[in-house]
This record gives structure tokens, C-alpha cells and sequence, in this order.
């Protein structure tokens, strides 16, 4: 990982902003005092135990979910309820989901295409020919004229991140993106994941797998109970982390 301080420089753009946040549902506090960077080309990855704030806070930078205190700001918008720019943002910064969350009465083609021919105002025939284009980026061109039902879990997986890819934003959010894959067909997923880490989109995954963590992330995120406890490489996140939660969440999970 010898770009990771190249990327991380002070001299990049600050892409996420994230200060003092706070989320609340009911008098259950999600996110805690939360403060984090990321700037342009960095891949951070947030891990944690199960409710620990990693979907909340991920879910806030895009305005699926909204803080009760403190700041976020992503690519120079400020992620806020009543925000005239929350469509803007939205069309800059990817999604993908656990669920894979596409249209079962449209050809993975038409899942494509529609986002960028009814948001970007694309014409059809240049929304298809990036369609084909991300496609062939994830490795299954071949599936253009099927319906999703017809994909495996891992196809439909990698269909998801085209779709994404083909609004061209230039910020990528993966929310857990294999955990509702069977085990065969998570690596495939990874595997596109890593490519896309290389071409420098700035990349916030949260994720349980930690080969993708030690091979992709710049920088690695733990939390637990809705606050971040430690940041780090993954050099010294594996090898030498600070507190002894951590170490203790390592021992469980690299175990499995």
C-alpha cells in the first residue's frame, strides 16, 4: 500500500466531513460525538460488532438517515434534513446495499440505464454503451439482456455496483455489500470491489471481511456502541491495536 499517504495528503480535497454526530432513535443513541475525514481517493472501511453505529453512520453521508447533532458535509454539501442539495448529493455518492435492491420487471440492461437517462438527462443510446461499458468492468457483459431473477446473488451483487458506477459519482458507500451472499459467491463480489479500489473513487465500506479490509482499506474504522474507538492502518490495525476491545473483537472475528 505504498499510495496510502499519497492519498491521504492534507493536499487533497476533503470529500467527507463528518463532526460531532449524534444520532438518536427514540432515547436509543445510535452514533456518539462521531468525527471523521475522508479525503478524495481514500478507501476507509468501518467495522464493529453487530450495533455498533457502522449501516447508521454510513446510511447518514447520503441523507438515507439524518443526525441530530454536529455536521456532516459530503463533496461540499451539507447533508441536512430540509437541504435543497440532497437530490445533488445523492446523484454524486453510490449506494450499494445488502440487498441488492434492483427492478425484477427490467433487464439488468434497463436497470442500467434508467438512472442516468431519467437523472443525468443521458441519451439512450450513450446510457447503453456505459451500461455495457460497467458490465464489462464487473465481469459479466454477458448478462445485459437477463431479468434479475435470473442472476446468481453474487451476479445480481455486481449488477448492483454497475449500477452505481454508471451515474459515475465520485464517492462509493457499500453498506455490508456480501453479507446476504452464500459464501460462494462472496469473493466475486470482492474481487470487483478491489478492482474499483484501484481506479481511485473514494471508496467508505462497512464489512465483516477482513482480507478485504487488510488488502484495500487505507485506513481501518472500528466502532462499537455507536462511537468510534480506534482508527488506524490496517498494518497496526492487525498487528497493533491500541485497545483491548479491539483486540478482543479481532480474536473473535479473525477466528471465524
Amino acid at each position: 500500500m505504498k499510495m496510502n499517504n499519497t492519498r491521504a495528503s492534507a493536499s487533497l480535497k476533503e470529500m467527507i466531513h463528518v463532526a460531532h454526530v449524534d444520532k438518536f432513535y427514540g432515547d436509543f443513541q445510535a452514533l456518539s460525538d462521531v468525527d471523521l475525514s475522508v479525503n478524495q481517493g481514500e478507501r476507509i472501511v468501518i467495522c464493529g460488532p453487530s450495533g455498533s453505529g457502522k449501516s447508521t453512520l454510513i446510511r447518514c453521508l447520503n441523507g438515507l438517515e439524518f443526525h441530530d447533532a454536529g455536521e456532516i458535509i459530503v463533496d461540499g454539501i451539507s447533508v441536512e434534513e430540509d437541504s435543497k442539495h440532497l437530490k445533488t448529493l445523492r446523484q454524486e455518492v453510490g449506494m450499494v446495499f445488502q440487498q441488492f435492491n434492483l427492478f425484477p420487471h427490467l433487464t439488468i440492461l434497463e436497470n442500467l440505464t434508467i438512472g442516468p437517462m431519467k437523472v443525468r438527462k443521458i441519451a439512450k443510446a450513450e446510457a447503453e454503451k456505459r451500461a455495457r461499458l460497467y458490465l464489462e468492468r464487473v465481469h459479466i457483459p454477458e448478462q445485459a439482456d437477463k431479468y434479475p431473477a435470473q442472476l446468481s446473488g453474487g451476479q445480481q451483487q455486481r449488477v448492483a455496483i454497475a449500477r452505481s458506477l454508471c451515474m459515475e459519482t465520485r464517492i462509493m458507500l457499500f453498506d455490508e455489500p456480501t453479507s446476504a451472499l452464500d459464501p460462494e459467491m462472496i469473493n466475486e463480489v470482492l474481487d470487483v470491489m478491489v478492482e474499483l479500489a484501484d481506479t481511485g473513487i473514494t471508496m467508505v465500506c462497512v464489512t465483516h471481511e477482513m482480507g478485504f479490509a487488510r488488502k484495500v482499506a487505507d485506513r481501518i474504522v472500528f466502532m462499537e456502541a455507536g462511537r468510534i474507538m480506534e482508527t488506524a492502518t490496517p498494518d497496526k490495525f492487525f498487528t497493533n491495536p491500541d485497545s483491548e476491545r479491539l483486540k478482543l473483537f479481532l480474536g473473535q472475528i479473525l477466528d471465524h
